[in-house]
């Protein structure tokens, strides 16, 4: 059995879930402990903070990032070298153009930002997104090179020092917001200097990037980067709508919550995800139609299952779960004005909708079709963009925003079935087939206490 156990922990699926799990465990307790110590403008200010810290990242990570998971799967050393140089090229402009364009407009804009909620975010995200590159930039390449243990490693030391920090000013500092983003920025600080000394993040490699590898880079990125502008967006859209309406502050701070809840549904799917795309990148690449079919089914219908279960399970405990992470007092329905548990019933239906939905992105990025991926999400975000419109602007109701979610992933998914069913046969009978086979194999290998999980 502790043979058994030693396989597991080592294995790639699992060391991607491990990094996974601890940035949601620790974001998830020190969510819930901001929650429960800042007053409603505060909490807020910190929630559009962080939401558009991720929006930025997204934009700047999205332009390399898929394109050197996808172009590393198969890369020969030297190749290897040039690809990780040309993303710490682009990355590093990237970068310093977002940031001054944040600069200028909180210069430009000072009055109306200052008197925001996104205050915070315009006066230290610039700093940020330097500070924070190294550590981000290490963690697409170990993703690439599948080094899942040196992953969880810089997740573990980043999310778990900063919660520490939460856990010693909930019980004896009470520092202001202002301070807890400087210490923030201290530890993205460390984390980064670590990764620049191990030379994961490729700094050291920035003299081999070659025209031809920041081209390769920047042709897939420029689809690539609207899909993951346009995935965060999907994310965050809701927040910032509600953010600028007549809801107000009180309503994003509500609103968070659930979406918080959300990230743990999120855990599995991402952790997955990150080892599926390189492994469906490289049967892309080698023309192994009948690996990538595997691998796509596979995958695709082992979440699925295993996504009726989380789903099921925040559905019947929604008010259990509301009351871990903010406490009681965004339960009462008639002083707050909406039903934060409702609103969780609704995402956890939204959860069963979410393993398609990822897969058919993953296996579009897969088979270098960036562009078809792009149009995919472009048609879910301006669904849910006047969705999101109408319901704040004309029924002010949260839990349409909530409804909204499943219909515009419901459109998602038909339309990535539709696009990916042209270079891999995709139907029903074959992801039930295909998951029960994981299941049953995984049960297999459990008991006879050898194999490794997505064998392949």
């Amino acid at each position: 059995m502790i043979q058994l156990i030693k396989k597991i922990m080592r294995e790639d699926n699992f060391l991607s879930l491990g990094g996974n799990l601890t940035i949601a465990v620790f974001g998830f307790a020190g969510f819930a402990l901001l929650a429960r110590s800042l007053d409603t403008d505060s909490f807020a200010q910190w929630v559009l903070f962080i939401s558009g810290g991720s929006f930025v990242e997204m934009l700047r990570f999205g332009i390399t990032n898929n394109g050197l998971v996808r172009f590393l799967s198969g890369a020969s050393e030297n190749e290897s070298k040039a690809l990780i140089g040309s993303n710490t090229v682009i990355s590093l402009i990237v970068t310093a153009i977002i940031a001054f364009i944040l600069v200028a407009v909180r210069f430009l804009f000072s009055d109306t930002i200052d008197n925001s909620g996104y205050v915070l975010f315009f006066a230290w995200y610039p700093i940020m997104a330097f500070v924070n590159l190294p550590w981000n930039n290490a963690l697409v390449v170990l993703q690439a090179k599948m080094n899942y243990s040196k992953m969880l490693l810089i997740k573990a030391l980043n999310s778990g020092v900063f919660f520490i920090i939460l856990v010693i000013n909930t019980i004896a500092l009470n520092l202001t917001i202002g301070e807890l983003v400087m210490l923030l920025l201290i530890v993205n600080g460390l984390t980064s200097l670590m990764c620049v000394v191990s030379g994961w993040d490729g700094l050291k490699l920035i003299s081999k990037a070659e025209k031809r590898t920041n081209k390769k880079l920047l042709n897939f990125g420029k689809y690539s980067v609207f899909t993951l502008i346009g995935s965060n967006l999907l994310k965050n859209a809701d927040i910032l709508i509600i953010s600028i309406s007549p809801l107000g502050n009180a309503a994003v701070a509500l609103y968070s919550i659930p979406l918080k809840l959300l990230e743990i549904i999120l855990i599995p799917l991402r952790s997955f995800s990150a080892t599926a795309f390189p492994k469906m990148s490289k049967a892309s690449l080698m023309n192994n139609s009948k690996e990538l079919h595997l691998l796509f089914n596979t995958y695709s219908g082992a979440l699925s299952y295993l996504f009726v279960a989380i789903s099921l399970a925040f559905f019947v405990f929604a008010e259990p779960f509301v009351i871990l992470i903010s406490g009681e007092q965004y339960l009462d329905v008639n002083a707050i004005g909406y039903d934060i548990v409702n609103i969780v019933k609704i995402l956890a239906v939204y959860g069963l909708l979410l393993p398609l939905d990822r897969m058919t992105g993953i296996g579009l990025d897969s088979i270098n079709k960036p562009n078809v991926n792009a149009l995919k999400v472009a048609v879910m975000l301006t669904t849910n963009i006047v969705g999101d419109l109408i319901a704040v602007f004309v029924f002010k109701s949260l839990e349409m925003v909530a409804l909204f979610t499943l219909v515009f992933t419901a459109i998602g998914i038909v339309l990535g079935i539709f696009f990916l069913n042209k270079e891999i046969k995709i139907s029903g009978k074959d992801l039930i087939k295909h998951a029960n086979m994981f299941y049953l194999e995984l049960w297999q290998k459990v008991r006879s206490k050898k194999g490794s999980l997505f064998t392949k």
